[in-house]
Formats: C-alpha cells, structure tokens, sequence
C-alpha cells in the first residue's frame, strides 16, 4: 500500500514537470530566442558546438537563413539533413527529404540542439509476411490456428 502511494505520488510529480514550461540547460525558449549566437553556443551539446566554431557550409547556411525568414505556415523543403536546430527554428515546419520523400517536421523546443535528419528517419520497420514463393517445404508449414 505505502509503495502505491509512493508511485502515485511520483506520477504527480512528473505530470507536474511535464506542464511546466520547457526549459534548455536552465533557460526558457524566449530567453534562448533572444541570447546570441555566441552566447547560446556554450549550451549547446559539444558537436554542435564544434560545427559552429569550425564554421558551416553554404548549404547549411543557405538553409539556416530559409528557416529563420520562414512564416509559421510556411514549409521549407530540404535534402539537407546536418542542419543543427536553434531557438529561432521553433514553431517553423521543415519538409526533411528521408532518401524517398519530404516528411513535414514542426520544430518543437525539445529538439534544440539535435540534427534535422534525426527527426525523418530514413528506414522503415520491417514487417514480416507469410513465406513467398520458392520458400523451402519446411518454411511453407504455417500451423492453422
């Protein structure tokens, strides 16, 4: 009985902590919005601050640019997938090419920091049907149920 109690209580607290409002590394969204590049690059994780340092490419740039200019509505569509998301990217919808089509992505706080192509998967989960043709006698034995 005392452990349900204790667990119940647990979940009180992390359903409290998930309405709270997100916070990265101890500020709040619109404090990352405002801080500058260099201020926000000591927060971010050290590849990503490595990349910044060592400068981007022009794609990455170009693409960077597109999203921050983009609307809330509006989808920016791009193959490029090492694209680091920053504060200024939340709320926008970016069309992430996978290797066979856009999968649309709105950029949620919690993504900060993470590459694009993280959030497109390029692979899909297999799912196994009954054996084909040219399955072996052995493998053809389905049991009926």
């Amino acid at each position: 009985m005392a452990n349900r109690r204790a667990r119940k209580a647990q979940r009180k607290v992390v359903d409290a902590r998930r309405e709270e409002e997100f916070h990265f590394r101890g500020k709040t969204v619109e404090e990352l919005q405002e801080m500058s590049l260099e201020d926000l690059l000591p927060l971010l994780p050290s590849r990503a601050r490595r990349k910044f340092n060592r400068g981007l490419r022009d794609e990455e740039r170009k693409v960077m640019e597109k999203i921050e200019a983009a609307d809330e509505n509006e989808l920016v569509r791009t193959h490029i997938r090492g694209v680091i998301v920053l504060p200024s990217f939340v709320g926008k919808t970016v069309g992430i090419h996978n290797g066979q089509e856009f999968q649309r992505v709105t950029i949620q706080p919690e993504m900060i920091g993470h590459y694009l192509g993280e959030f497109a998967m390029t692979r899909k989960s297999v799912t196994h049907t009954g054996p084909g043709v040219g399955a072996t006698r052995s493998s053809k034995y389905m049991p009926l149920k």
